[in-house]
């Protein structure tokens, strides 16, 4: 049987559930001879109603966001993996959902956890652990929140 842990992938969205299975994927990546690759999306948010207040605040460009978002992940991928196993990141422009089946193309299972999005957010919009799991074309190993173990 191929080992499904060679290689892992773990979205990170700078909570601290996605740090515990950035955790959890650098354990398994470590015991079974595989390497990382980190993606996190950035959602553009597109203004509704463009409005005079609107004009004056400050606007950042994609390109400033994603360089902001790549330091801001390799420090948290060096504090959490350091060099333990062999890793990449990858920061892209998009929805989650789409970006994340995309990246596992290159992957041979998700780590990832189940927090997110709750109430009117999730009923509206769905969780993209949720979406993820259903479409999937690679195993998917979801971790809960404590809060939601408890429950």
């Amino acid at each position: 049987m191929k080992n499904p842990f060679r290689r892992i992938l773990v979205p990170h969205d700078f909570s601290r559930h996605a740090t515990a299975a950035l955790r959890t994927a650098t354990e398994l990546a470590k015991r079974h001879g595989g390497r990382l690759l980190v993606l996190h999306a950035i959602t553009p948010v597109v203004p509704l109603v463009e409005a005079p207040t609107m004009m004056a605040a400050p606007v950042l460009l994609p390109v400033e966001l994603v360089s902001d978002a790549k330091r801001e992940l390799a420090k948290e991928v060096r504090r959490v993996v350091g060099d333990r196993v062999p890793v990449r990141m990858r920061v892209q422009v998009g929805d989650a959902y789409h970006r994340i089946l995309e990246a596992a193309k290159q992957a041979d299972v998700i780590v990832m956890s189940t927090a997110g999005r709750t109430g009117l957010a999730h009923l509206l919009i769905g969780s993209v652990a949720e979406k993820v799991v259903r479409h999937s074309p690679i195993p998917v190993l979801t971790l809960r929140t404590r809060s939601h173990a408890r429950r």
